[in-house]
């Protein structure tokens, strides 16, 4: 007779699968910024007497300059106290907050959205995965941005489509590579994703870049993601232009939400947008696909989606000027600190979203073997955290955060060009 208690149930045979240990599960997981960071918050010495300054991350809420506007707490406030939030909502999202945010693209758009082409989302991450899911099909592929956000990469893994890689070029402002777009589609591609403004480059997209991607995409015949989390996060020379402007093109699934320009992403209210004036997505039934997919997954808060409609509305134009203004001064300092550190590069400067990509140059610095290797020495010996290139497509470049308090900002490029200079090689 089998033995009772935990031996007797470990010898039992339980017919429990271990194949998610390091199948598709853990290798799409093991992509996650978080995970990358993590490891790199491994190697600080925690008993250093410097404080880590971690500018590493898309979070800038922990700095008190960035901070949600008033408007946008009361908005909340005053849902949960109507008590008119505490229940479900409808699976697409609640219509009042629906409405507010098709009105909301639409005052940058030559057509109206409607309430219909709007689908709220837990933050622009479960976009990301309603989209890949709706899309994948056996057999398909997907064009990414590389450098790019590799929750995109994850999603495209676990959903078995594959990712096929177009390179942003550094030196024309990041812009995407269409002629390596053309080569890479197929028969079998199911669509192009482009973030803009982008993470983790930090540009923004020109009309007339935004139109060649358009046509490129038409002649392919192929629907567009526009990832435009960071809409509006503009503070170079190009204004944001959404890619809805060109969906008479080419049909546009946008995607966004509050979590950046209005700095809640604990907030997690998202939206899809499906922008096709022609009915090009309706006639393929993908609005239908979409409110499938959301049936079977969770909703926003309810409260948050009440509160959506005065966040839009009350939120004062004053506020969004003021974190341009902070964002364009962060970038700024990062980026003239950034060319007195020899060896590491900034090929374009930043004039969007809250990052910028720097490439390392290995050949000036000893001992290091590749960016994770320098993000880990850097956390160790200086206590500054940033992420390393390779967890975006890029090797041996990494992504630093300008979106920090300026004090906070130059003492981490400071304890960087102290980690350079230390590590620099000895010219013979």
């Amino acid at each position: 007779m089998e033995g009772n208690g935990v031996a007797g149930a470990l010898r039992r045979p339980w017919r429990i699968s271990r194949s998610s240990a390091g199948g598709p599960l853990a290798s799409a997981g093991s992509m996650s910024i978080r995970v990358v960071l993590d490891r790199v918050f491994s190697a600080v010495d925690v008993s250093g007497p410097r404080p880590i300054l971690a500018v590493g991350n898309g979070d800038p809420t922990a700095c008190a300059s960035f901070r949600p506007p008033l408007e946008a707490e009361e908005a909340v406030v005053e849902a949960l106290r109507s008590r008119k939030h505490n229940g479900y909502s409808p699976s697409v999202g609640v219509l009042p907050a629906r409405r507010a945010v098709a009105e909301y693209l639409s005052r940058d758009l030559p057509y109206q959205l409607s309430p219909d082409d709007i689908y709220l989302t837990s933050g622009c991450c479960q976009a990301i995965e309603v989209m890949i899911s709706v899309l994948a099909r056996p057999g398909s592929n997907i064009l990414l941005p590389k450098p790019g956000f590799p929750l995109y990469e994850s999603r495209t893994m676990f959903s078995n489509l594959e990712a096929r890689h177009f390179n942003l070029i550094p030196e024309q402002g990041w812009e995407a590579d269409l002629e390596a777009v053309e080569a890479l589609a197929d028969e079998n591609t199911i669509a192009m994703v482009i973030i803009n403004p982008s993470n983790p480059c930090g540009s923004v997209y020109s009309h007339d870049h935004l139109a060649k991607i358009a046509e490129t995409a038409r002649k392919l015949g192929i629907i567009i993601i526009a990832d435009e989390v960071y809409d509006h996060l503009s503070f170079g020379n190009k204004p944001f232009i959404p890619m809805g402007v060109f969906a008479d093109i080419v049909p546009v699934i946008t995607m966004g939400s509050i979590s950046k320009r209005w700095l809640v992403p604990g907030w997690r209210l998202g939206w899809i947008a499906t922008c096709d004036p022609n009915g090009i997505l309706k006639e393929a039934k993908v609005d239908k696909s979409i409110e499938s997919y959301i049936n079977i997954t969770n909703d926003p808060a309810t409260f948050i989606q009440g509160a959506v409609p005065q966040i839009i509305a009350n939120t004062k134009e004053d506020y969004f000027n003021k974190i341009l203004n902070l964002l364009r001064n962060s970038a700024d300092l990062c980026y003239g600190k950034i060319q007195e550190i020899r060896g590491i590069t900034c090929p374009h400067k930043p004039e969007g979203s809250m990052f910028v990509m720097v490439k390392l140059d290995l050949s000036c610095l000893d001992g290091m073997q590749d960016d994770l290797d320098f993000c880990c020495k850097l956390a160790k010996e200086e206590s500054v955290i940033v992420l390393p290139g390779s967890a975006l497509g890029m090797k041996d470049w990494i992504r630093i955060t300008f979106a920090s308090d300026v004090p906070t900002l130059e003492n981490a490029l400071e304890r960087i060009k102290s980690f350079c200079q230390r590590h620099a090689k000895v010219e013979a």
